[in-house]
């Protein structure tokens, strides 16, 4: 009696150890491929665009200011910072990298991080596009797609939005 039940509990056992193994033996999904990062394409030699662009304005339905840091660097990476200060509360900024380019009269800026985690570039939204209406030395007005006018000025190389 004893013999055969531990006869049926070594079989089970050894039918319950074998799933286990064909389970973790069975072949997983392949890792999801993913889209190769765009690479970013240096401007025209010159182009006046490259540099720091500080943008200061008041939005209607926004309360306070929004300071917009454009930098645009001579190997086509750009970074954007904003930054929205409502008086004596710490301010909120969004900051994103990526690459920016000349597309006729316009700038367009491919964000390909947004507060320093990658994003899905197939979304639209980290794409912007400004047409440059006028530039000249230290002082450039663009209007956004969405009709609001920005008008920058230029600003050192290294220069940062204050906290």
């Amino acid at each position: 009696m004893f013999e055969l039940l531990f006869r049926r509990r070594a079989i089970f056992a050894s039918l319950f150890a074998a799933a286990l193994l064909a389970a973790c033996a069975a072949p997983s999904k392949p890792p999801p491929v993913e889209k190769p990062q765009p690479t970013c394409q240096a401007p025209a030699q010159g182009d006046a665009l490259v540099g720091n662009w500080l943008s200061v304005r008041k939005e209607k339905g926004v309360a306070g200011e929004l300071r917009t840091l454009f930098t645009l660097h001579p190997d086509g990476t750009m970074a954007y910072t904003e930054q929205l200060k409502r008086g004596s509360k710490p301010s909120q900024g969004l900051s994103e990298a990526g690459c920016w380019k000349r597309d006729g009269q316009a700038l367009v800026l491919q964000t390909l991080q947004s507060n320093g985690m990658p994003i899905d570039t197939s979304d639209p939204i980290y794409t912007n596009r400004y047409v440059v209406s006028s530039l000249s030395g230290n002082s450039l007005a663009m209007r956004h797609a969405d009709g609001s006018a920005i008008k920058a000025r230029r600003m050192s190389p290294g220069y940062r939005l204050p906290f």
